[in-house]
Order: C-alpha cells, then structure tokens, then sequence
C-alpha cells in the first residue's frame, strides 16, 4: 500500500478511498430533534438552540460517531450550519471534531458553501486553510455563483487543500437557475464546467484527480452524466443519496473505476448522511454499545449495497 500523498487533496482523497476500500462519505448533519433517546438519559434537548444541554448532547454523539465508524470510511463532511447554531460553544465543537477527523486519518470535508470575494473570500480561505486554522480540514464546499473569482483567493493553498464547487446541486430548486437555458443553448451549469475545465486541469495529481471537485447531485442522473464524460479529471461529492431520492445506480454514475486496484470506483464520494447517522436500528438502542453495534453494521451495509 502506497503511502499517502499529504501535499496534494486529489491524491489523497484518491489514496484514502483506495486504503478504506469504498467510496462513501459520512455526512454529520446533527439534528436536534433526530439525536436518539440514548444520549438524553442524563439531560434532555431543549427548544432553545443554543443552549448548554444542547451542545453537550452534540458533542457526545458527533464524538461517538465518529470514534464508532472510524475505520470503514474514507471521508467525512461535517455540515456547519449545525454547530454554528450552537453558539461560539458550537464553533468550539467543530474545531474539536476537525482534529479527531483529523486523528483518524479520514479526510475531512467542511460543508460551508462559502463564495464571495476580495479580502472577504480571503478571510475564508484563511480560516479553514491556513497552518493556524482552527477548523483543520481537507476540503470546502464552494458556491461560485458569484464568478469565477470566488476561486482566487483558495489558489494559494491548492493544490495541497480541496474544493468542492456547487455545479448542479440535489435540491428541486437546482432547475431555477442551474439549468436555465443561455442564447448559446447552453444551460448555466455547463458554462459554470467550461469555465472551471482549466483550473480543474491545472491541478491534476498522480493519480489524474484534480484538487478541483465539484458538488453534483444524485436526483439528477442525466446531468451527473454528462458533468462525468465532462469532467473526467474531477473528484465529485455526490450528495442526494438516499433520502432525498437519488438511487445506488444514479449515484455510482458519478465515479469512475479504479482499474489498478481491484477495479473498484474511485474519483469521487457518495455523501448519506440521515440514513447513516440515523437509523432506525440504532434509534431505538437503549444503551451506547448497542448504538455502536447497529450504527457500524448499518454502514457497513450501506458500503456492501453501494459496492454490489
């Protein structure tokens, strides 16, 4: 087994997917009203937010997730919309669950959809990017509708860190916008993918992935497709998965085989996180090691049913 290659993401995440033999993405979305009964025995959820039993509750099961599937997958996303409503305590949490991702040796996603610019996208890239970050991760998501030059200011830190750019998202609403038609007969997200082709080949590793992924959904199969044959050098983060609709098939369509290894598929993650965080199995346990036992078993049920 190949050493991992810490100064390139492409390469990383390509090597990480190989070393933990599946392509899925955990996704941390932790909603309050769906944390089990299991890890409210001592203090309940509140319906304030931002309160002190709330954030110990998170911590505890994000923490416990965490330690419990270490092992089998080979990236997590951690949602941060869900800890920034939790306060300063909040943003405290995720930093913490930065570094254990981080320990674990799993490639770390924040899902923050950042894209602005000038000095404001440079404060950005230097919070999630820079040696003193306090949130150390692999890889952001990216919401370039603003221009191209919501990329300028993370050039400096790739291709060593990643992006995620939001081409054609898993929403309904993606059609809104992302699928409008130009006066070229060109929809929005395929001139979005022409504009990025350059950069995305500007940062390609050994192993032909860029640095330089994108963010297309699986409850668009046809799209994701065609952004495929497109982009071919690109990493996706394929979300949609699962609950919102999309099937193993659709989301599969995104990846491409890895024929030097088993010929198992690589060059992009399939992120679930509602059907992997929230069982019904694992919902019902009434102690923590049983929890444990049901959430492993379910992911790995979820890799073998991915993999077939």
């Amino acid at each position: 087994m190949t050493s991992v290659n810490k100064n390139h993401f492409g390469d990383r995440l390509f090597e990480t997917i190989r070393k933990k033999e599946n392509f899925l993405c955990l996704g941390i979305d932790p909603h309050l009203d769906l944390i089990p009964e299991v890890f409210q025995k001592r203090i309940k959820i509140t319906h304030d937010i931002y309160t002190k039993n709330n954030i110990k509750i998170v911590e505890s099961f994000c923490t416990k997730l965490i330690e419990t599937i270490a092992d089998l997958v080979p990236a997590i996303k951690l949602q941060i919309a869900f800890f920034e409503q939790l306060g300063p305590e909040g943003f405290g949490l995720l930093s913490k669950l930065c570094r254990l991702i981080k320990e674990k040796r799993i490639i770390c996603i924040i899902d923050c959809k950042r894209g602005d610019i000038g000095s404001t996208n440079n404060a950005y890239a230097n919070a999630f990017f820079s040696k003193s970050s306090p949130y150390p991760c692999d890889a952001i998501t990216i919401n370039p509708w603003l221009g191209i030059e919501t990329l300028n200011a993370f050039e400096h830190y790739i291709p060593k860190f990643g992006l995620f750019i939001l081409v054609h998202t898993s929403n309904p609403g993606a059609k809104d916008l992302q699928e409008q038609t130009t006066i070229e007969n060109k929809k929005l997200y395929e001139v979005l993918i022409d504009k990025l082709n350059p950069i995305i080949s500007k940062n390609i590793g050994k192993h032909n992935l860029s640095s330089i992924g994108i963010v297309t959904g699986a409850t668009y199969p046809k799209e994701l497709k065609h952004m495929r044959k497109k982009l071919p050098s690109s990493p996706f983060l394929i979300p949609g998965f699962g609950k919102q609709g999309g099937s193993t098939a659709d989301a599969r369509s995104g990846l491409l085989p890895d024929k030097e290894y088993k010929n198992k598929f690589n060059s992009g993650i399939i992120n679930s996180s509602r059907d992997l965080c929230f069982p019904i199995s694992a919902n019902n346990c009434n102690d923590i090691n049983s929890w444990k036992k049901e959430i492993y078993k379910n992911l790995e049920d979820n890799i073998s049913n991915l993999s077939v």
